[in-house]
């Protein structure tokens, strides 16, 4: 699976926000197999804002979260993240 993590509106590099978001979508293989790839996007605004694009067999999901804090919203995107790909699991 391949997994492009995206940074807007930022100034300087984040390692940290950047591997924990490669851990996170590579985490989600072992809820679904079928996934082609994942595209994680963090946009610094007014609001921190984080979001998961991931391609699976037939289908595109997409979950999006804002708050406060970085980590906060990549956590809650990913779950929700998750609970798609478990739907997407079961109707297939």
């Amino acid at each position: 699976m391949q997994t492009q993590v995206t940074f807007r509106h930022f100034k300087g590099h984040h390692p940290e926000l950047h591997t924990t978001a490669v851990e996170l979508a590579a985490g989600f293989a072992k809820y679904y197999d079928g996934i082609i790839s994942a595209n994680v996007e963090f946009i610094n605004d007014n609001e921190k804002v984080v979001s998961f694009i991931v391609q699976v067999q037939g289908a595109i999901l997409s979950s999006t979260d804002s708050s406060d804090d970085f980590h906060k919203s990549l956590l809650s995107a990913a779950d929700k993240m998750k609970s798609q790909i478990i739907k997407h699991k079961e109707k297939h």
